[in-house]
């Protein structure tokens, strides 16, 4: 227990209880490492939990495999054949918004190689292929008055060359680049982007529905809100307006599943439906109430924020009381979070065919209270954290926590009555020297992968579908090309930006082949022996880091050459300056020197 520590007295606490000394009794408190020492005890040692233990089992023999990207992350051609600008053009391009000041232009250059792309597909064995639309490629303006052919070419190519490769497309309408030319006009705080994204969505179901089978509408519109109209970190930079976005994205989306289910549905025989994301949170104490009820608001506040008003209809009521309370009690005269009228409570619930899914890493919840902050911050009121035995990764937001991915898909069956569930992200993230055995990858799609398995074998969780982010790395938003999800490693330095596989793309394509995880009791299985034409890691030595340069005999990122030129150019510049000054006084003083030596001489005459 804690105790007197002897020069730091009781301020130190190295006990497995918390003594309370201001307490006459001495109350002794366990703290969590007391019940985690007592497991080990009991277990006698670190035995693997049935939670990590592997099911061997198959997946259904219909169950859709495949991998993802999105439009500005792998396109490039930012300005090619007649594309509109949009936020993310914008954004990149403003100093200090992405890490080194990274942007899309040429991204992978996906738009000229569509043939490439589909070969390393077909390599990877996947029978679907997700990816989004640019708007403004399609829609310069992002109004219908003008449809750009050139941009809706380039997506029925890559749409019939999936076809002929035997995958199936699935097409996110948006992917977080709208139009410049709609964000001046408010972007999605302005109500009329909803008849706006009908409009587009009206387009691309005309031209494209007869061959695309699986739609998603809008992709993690908590990302748009948040993080594009809330903190501003993502285009276009907005502070304090996420729900008014966030209002208007989920009016969006159901006008487009209208308009398919009326128009499109009975001819196209399609599903169409919303992607959204969520961490899974767990109470950072599971033995305090209040860490329990600030994990409950963390998934209200994330994922509950978007996928009750559609498949339950309205916001969460615990989101609703908490917003209205608090702003009532500021002096404001209503809630911050904007209400659905009854018509459109109906009309938005009902709207999805599935579950769309993206899902990455596991919080520990704490509650935080923020005093009168009026945000979405102050009204969550949870702060996260992370377990520091978690495996770490690129980024510093996700861990790895397979065990996570099947609760959170557990609770989705319970929150919203066990709707077909299509995972469409899940993946990890390095960053640092390219090593293409990539060992932590291989590891995350095992797992994560195996307790989807689990969810679905043990839990009756209705998971139809697994998505790999992403197949190559890509423009990572405003991490931009420092952190690398893909399972194939794009040489950016080389012209030909070639597609180069990690020994993850090789462990995916043989859990895809065998549909799942055979049992190595059962002897040898075919499906897991490369075929002649699969995948091929090289065994050279990796591939160097991305933009090497050689800089006066050393090996640097051509962003630390830049800085080190400008360094060098500063202290060259003030080198330069600093001689001159020092010239100028010398020169002064010899002046002085002169007139002194006149005045003595004319002292000295008379």
């Amino acid at each position: 227990m804690d105790s007197f520590e002897w020069l730091h007295g009781y301020k130190v606490g190295f006990g497995l209880h918390h003594v309370d000394f201001t307490n006459p009794n001495r109350p002794r408190t366990p703290k969590r490492s007391a019940h985690f020492y007592h497991k080990v005890m009991k277990d006698n040692g670190f035995p693997l939990t049935n939670e990590e233990k592997i099911l061997y089992g198959e997946f259904p023999k219909m169950f859709n495999w495949s991998t993802a990207s999105s439009s500005y992350q792998i396109e490039g051609g930012w300005r090619a054949h007649g594309k509109g600008l949009s936020i993310w053009d914008k954004f990149a391009h403003t100093p200090l918004k992405t890490d080194k000041s990274d942007n899309g232009d040429f991204a992978c250059n996906s738009y000229n190689k569509i043939e490439e792309d589909v070969e390393v597909l077909k390599k990877l064995k996947v029978t679907f292929y997700r990816f989004s639309i640019s708007w403004p490629r399609v829609l310069p303006d992002g109004t219908k008055d003008y449809i750009n052919q050139a941009g809706l070419n380039y997506y029925s190519r890559l749409v019939n060359a999936l076809r002929a490769a035997n995958i199936q497309p699935q097409v996110t309408l948006y992917h977080w680049d709208l139009p410049l030319a709609l964000q001046k006009v408010g972007g999605w705080e302005n109500e009329t982007i909803v008849q706006r994204f009908r409009d587009y969505a009206d387009v691309l179901f005309t031209h494209l529905g007869s061959r695309v089978k699986f739609w998603i509408t809008l992709n993690e519109p908590f990302i748009v809100a948040n993080l594009g109209y809330g903190y501003g970190s993502f285009a276009p930079g907005i502070v304090g307006r996420q729900y008014i976005a966030a209002h208007n994205l989920i009016k969006a989306h159901a006008e487009a599943w209208h308009l398919y289910n009326d128009k499109y549905r009975a001819t196209q025989r399609g599903v169409i439906s919303i992607t959204v994301n969520s961490d899974w949170a767990e109470p950072r104490n599971p033995y305090k109430q209040e860490d329990v009820d600030a994990a409950q608001r963390y998934l209200q506040f994330f994922i509950g924020w978007f996928a009750h008003p559609i498949f339950n209809g309205d916001y969460p009521e615990l989101m609703k009381t908490i917003i209205r309370e608090r702003s009532l009690a500021a002096g404001l005269p209503g809630s911050r979070l904007p209400e659905f009228t009854p018509e459109e409570i109906e009309s938005i619930k009902g709207t999805h065919d599935y579950f769309g899914l993206n899902h990455y890493t596991t919080v520990l919840s704490f509650p935080v209270n923020m005093g009168d902050q009026q945000d979405y911050d102050g009204d969550r009121g949870t702060g996260v954290t992370h377990d520091r035995t978690w495996i770490e990764t690129g980024s510093s937001w996700l861990k790895i926590t397979p065990f996570g991915f099947r609760k959170l898909l557990k609770f989705i069956r319970d929150e919203y009555g066990n709707p077909p569930i299509y995972v469409t992200e899940n993946g990890v993230s390095e960053r640092g020297a390219v090593d293409l055995d990539d060992i932590h990858r291989t590891h995350f799609y095992e797992n994560y992968i195996n307790q989807g398995l689990k969810a679905l074998l043990l839990d009756g969780v209705d998971l139809r579908g697994y998505t790999a982010w992403s197949l190559m790395d890509n423009f990572e938003w405003a991490a931009g090309y420092s952190e690398r999800f893909g399972l194939f490693y794009v040489n950016r330095s080389d012209p030909d930006f070639p597609r180069i596989p990690k020994n993850s793309a090789l462990r995916y394509a043989s859990i895809v082949n065998c549909n799942g995880f055979p049992d190595p009791a059962l002897g040898p299985h075919d499906c897991l022996t490369p075929e002649p034409d699969g995948i091929i890691v090289p065994t050279t030595t990796p591939v160097p880091s991305l933009d090497q340069v050689d800089f006066l005999g050393l090996e640097l990122s051509s962003y630390d050459a830049k800085v080190a030129l400008y360094i060098i150019f500063t202290s060259l510049l003030a080198s330069v300056l600093l001689a001159i000054f020092a010239a100028y006084r010398l020169l002064r003083a010899r002046k002085k020197v002169k007139e002194v030596t006149a005045e003595f001489y004319k002292m000295d005459k008379m």
